[in-house]
């Protein structure tokens, strides 16, 4: 299966400023509907409670710290799905993913959630391609493959 993080984060790393931001900053929401659209989608509680809305055509899958993403991952029957949050939804599920999605955007926040939070080991990388973002001058997905 793959298991794609998908997610906008900043120059310095951040994909938020604190746990409780409604991301708005984000210049990239028509290729997440796009890339997302009818896969499930895993995030976070705290991630859940900033959508302003449901991201309807995908099945939401809220999971807690505390679960086990081996468990999840099998209950899950498509053949990719997409981990989309927070940080330490991210650094959970990092042993299984497959590919990350990242359209790192012209800003620094200094602090906040990173992309990782309390990740416990490192990720290599292959760089597979990069999308422009439409309408957007320079901004750009960076589609990777994680090499196991």
């Amino acid at each position: 299966m793959n298991v794609i993080l998908i997610a906008a984060i900043t120059a310095d790393g951040y994909i938020a400023r604190h746990s409780n931001e409604i991301v708005e900053w984000s210049l990239d929401l028509q290729l997440f509907k796009e890339q997302t659209m009818g896969f499930p989608i895993i995030m976070g509680s705290n991630t859940k409670k900033t959508l302003k809305t449901d991201l309807t055509g995908r099945k939401e899958i809220v999971v807690h710290r505390t679960d086990n993403p081996k468990e999840i991952l099998a209950g899950i029957k498509s053949p990719t799905c997409f981990v989309i949050g927070g940080g330490m939804t991210n650094a959970l599920f990092s042993s299984y993913l497959t590919h990350l999605y990242l359209t790192v955007h012209p800003l620094i926040f200094a602090k906040g959630i990173k992309l990782f939070e309390g990740l416990v080991s490192e990720i290599n990388l292959s760089l597979v391609q990069t999308v422009p973002i439409k309408g957007q001058k320079n901004l750009h997905q960076f589609q990777y493959k994680v090499s196991r």
